[in-house]
């Protein structure tokens, strides 16, 4: 079912005209005509004002139940913080000894090693 095809089915079933919604939303007419016809892909922000004019939560906009659908069960992922390199233990330990030691060199040295470091990433990626 498309979005506008909903909002039409929802605003029908609430019993309100394109009007009621232009003055609950502050949409115009022609535009909530549009969206249900499906001229017109509105933007979230637009369901979100469509989901208070219908008094309906936002998943009952995309989800044709009483209910909101059950989530599967999906491994967890692992965040940012988890991947990150030298964020805990031996690897922080590490991370702090290149920092002191890069911050000794000369410019030219840190230059010679980053060039090294990105040549080995590189040869490693293929």
């Amino acid at each position: 079912m498309f979005i506008g095809d909903r909002l039409r089915a929802l605003r029908q079933e609430k019993k309100l005209s394109q009007g009621d919604i232009e003055k609950k939303t502050g949409l115009l007419r022609v535009y909530v005509s549009r969206v249900e016809n499906g001229h017109t892909v509105p933007a979230v922000e637009t369901l979100e004002k469509f989901a208070r004019a219908l008094e309906v939560p936002m998943y009952q906009l995309f989800y044709d139940g009483d209910e909101p659908p059950r989530l599967p069960n999906l491994l967890k992922r692992k965040s940012a913080d988890d991947i990150a390199w030298g964020n805990s233990g031996k690897d922080a330990h590490m991370l702090a000894k290149f920092c002191r030691l890069f911050g000794r060199m000369k410019p030219g040295d840190f230059g010679l090693v980053l060039y090294m470091a990105q040549k080995m990433a590189r040869r490693k990626a293929v």
